[in-house]
């Protein structure tokens, strides 16, 4: 239940459906005294929603910063969360990556750079539906053996839904390999606080290792500041969903 009511929480968090209620609220009070005001709170939603200064800022706050090699040293397994593959484009010969992709680049860097022994993929599908083919976990994995990762050096979970689920069923998979004594959790710079509680919650103390970034270095420029930005609303949905996640989250216990 846990699972539906937060899909459906997405979707009524949406900054963009916000101004469109206002909109269409405004349309039917169009004859009251609340017109104007509900027009102007409209307007200033839009002016807000789409300057692409403010949400980068937002997000210079959220995401964790980036973490140096050196900052980093060596460890038994990076773990990569999922939730950057298109499970339901077709043709399904081939894997769909999105923006996300970072996540899976930087794992194969470290693994590369010889900081991480093993990968952890952790994911199966997080669609109401579920995924007819295979889980996402299943599809980096293939994607990290074409880059040459050995197969024996890749542990897929693919049960979870979320990152509540990936936590704990991350820690049964670290259980069941005793060599595995230090991980790095890897995912979105904008995810890294919420997976990071998670993690320790259930009682995993793993390293962050931060990708895929949405925000951008701070320009010292009135166009910084003052052009509009036709990515903005996207990405305010991205960082007020996040947050929304981790408040409930943290109301639930699953934070530590």
């Amino acid at each position: 239940m846990f699972f539906v009511l937060s899909k459906i929480l997405d979707f009524l968090i949406s900054p963009t459906v916000w101004l469109a209620g206002l909109l269409v609220l405004a349309f039917l009070l169009r004859h009251s005294r609340w017109y104007r005001r509900l027009l102007r709170l409209a307007v200033a939603l839009a002016l807000v929603l789409t300057n692409g200064a403010l949400v980068n800022e937002a997000l210079l706050a959220w995401e964790v910063p980036p973490v140096t090699l050196r900052q980093l040293g060596r460890h038994d397994a990076g773990v990569l969360l999922t939730g950057i593959t298109k499970g339901r484009k077709s043709p399904h010969d081939r894997v769909y990556v999105e923006q996300g992709a970072d996540r899976l680049l930087h794992t194969l860097w470290l693994y590369r750079a010889g900081r991480i022994r093993k990968i952890i993929v952790s994911g199966g599908s997080g669609a109401l539906g579920g995924t007819k083919g295979q889980t996402e976990a299943e599809e980096l994995g293939i994607l990290l053996r074409l880059a040459g990762v050995p197969r024996q050096d890749i542990l897929l979970e693919t049960r979870s839904r979320n990152t509540r689920e990936n936590a704990l069923n991350t820690k049964a998979v670290v259980a069941q390999h005793p060599e595995i004594r230090s991980i790095v959790l890897i995912t979105s710079a904008f995810h890294e606080r919420r997976a990071l509680g998670c993690f320790r919650e259930v009682g995993l103390q793993p390293a962050v290792f931060p990708a895929s970034y949405y925000s951008t270095d701070r320009q010292p420029t009135l166009t910084y500041w003052l052009i509009p930005s036709d990515d903005a609303p996207r990405l305010w949905s991205i960082l007020i969903h996040e947050i929304v996640g981790y408040a409930v989250y943290w109301v639930r216990g699953y934070l530590s």
